[in-house]
């Protein structure tokens, strides 16, 4: 008797998930979608994760989409986080609109921070493509500008990424805020501005 997709994601070994979950990518098939999309919910090896992400892509897109919109919604951060991933991964920038400002504000770090690039990437997608809305960019950049200082060196990194994938506009309001009277946003302010003038440069908090 063969084993089913489910069992394979659900073995305590995890080369044998991850090759499970390639096989699924490398022979897509509509009725493993929602077994991808659920093992996304509790995959702890992050090797494993983002293999689910490669395999969900190959998959048919409107039908993956539809299964990941109710998990941006879900009370388990690791799906929010993987199916904003994921969307980011997709690159539909019709579903920008998807992420909200909750995904942006989210008390979960793993959550916000593939909201903050998943949405940067659609934004800028849609502008590439003419599509985007008047001040669609201008909204975002305040959205992410107002989580400056939070804690943690990677979320820092994170949102430093995401705010310059906007470009030139960014520049005027950190400048700004490099002397705001909280040392942590002034500090971040000024790190963004550096990984502007040189995206390659080590992220520095000063």
């Amino acid at each position: 008797m063969s084993v089913s997709l489910r069992e394979l994601l659900a073995h305590g070994d995890s080369p044998v998930r991850l090759q499970a979950a390639m096989t699924a990518g490398t022979n897509p098939a509509k009725e493993q979608i929602v077994v991808l999309v659920e093992r996304c919910r509790i995959e702890e090896d992050f090797y494993v994760r983002d293999m689910l992400t490669w395999a969900l892509v190959r998959h048919d897109t409107a039908t993956v989409l539809d299964r990941l919109r109710p998990e941006l919604a879900s009370s388990i951060p690791q799906a929010r986080s993987q199916a904003l991933h994921t969307l980011s991964k997709i690159a539909d920038p019709s579903t920008r609109g998807w992420i909200t400002r909750d995904h942006l504000h989210d008390a979960d770090d793993e959550v916000a921070r593939a909201a903050w690039r998943a949405k940067a990437g659609l934004v800028l997608l849609a502008e590439l493509m003419d599509d985007a809305h008047d001040g669609e960019s201008g909204e975002l950049l305040g959205e992410l500008l107002a989580e400056l200082g939070r804690d943690g060196f990677e979320v820092k990194r994170s949102l430093s990424r995401a705010i310059i994938e906007l470009g030139e506009m960014v520049v005027a309001p950190l400048e700004r805020l490099r002397s705001h009277p909280d040392p942590e946003i002034g500090a971040h302010a000024a790190a963004t501005l550096q990984l502007y003038a040189d995206p390659e440069s080590s992220f520095a908090l000063r």
